[in-house]
């Protein structure tokens, strides 16, 4: 599983103009399921996630958690996130889970986020044709991959 990770100072998602996800403060956490990908590497990105020290402290050095500036997340899956360019110009999807591979796990990490953090989540729509808007705020963004553990 991999994700790609935008601290933000509010984001949002649209489908079809109608807006489904928006947050102010927090993460922009874009997932990509790819086919062996299991519970394990749901829990493992939670589990960063939840304590990722990304969010300026009083000192202004990035050394706060999501909890600890009472931001929420946004998640957004795109598989995409797991194409190939190695061959020719236009990208295979190839390693990227099918829908019912992928549906499962994706739901599993949003109840999962949610639980483990204890901070608001929202997101997307699966497989939608979705408009993301955002305030990156720093820039700050990463790459995180469960297979491997960065």
């Amino acid at each position: 599983m991999r994700i790609v990770i935008q601290r933000v100072r509010e984001a949002s998602v649209r489908v079809e103009g109608r807006i489904v996800g928006a947050i102010g403060r927090g993460l922009l956490v874009l997932v990509g399921v790819e086919e062996d990908d299991e519970r394990d590497d749901v829990m493992w990105l939670c589990q960063k996630l939840k304590t990722l020290r990304i969010f300026s402290d009083e000192e202004g050095r990035m050394n706060a958690d999501i909890a600890a500036v009472g931001g929420a997340f946004l998640v957004v899956s795109q598989f995409t996130l797991h194409a190939s360019t190695r061959k020719g110009n236009r990208p295979s999807f190839i390693r990227a889970a099918r829908p019912e591979k992928a549906i499962p796990l994706y739901q599993y990490f949003l109840e999962e986020l949610a639980m483990q953090s204890g901070c608001p989540v929202e997101s997307g729509i699966f497989a939608a044709d979705m408009q993301v808007g955002l305030v990156n705020d720093g820039p700050v963004t990463l790459i995180m991959d469960s297979k491997r553990k960065e």
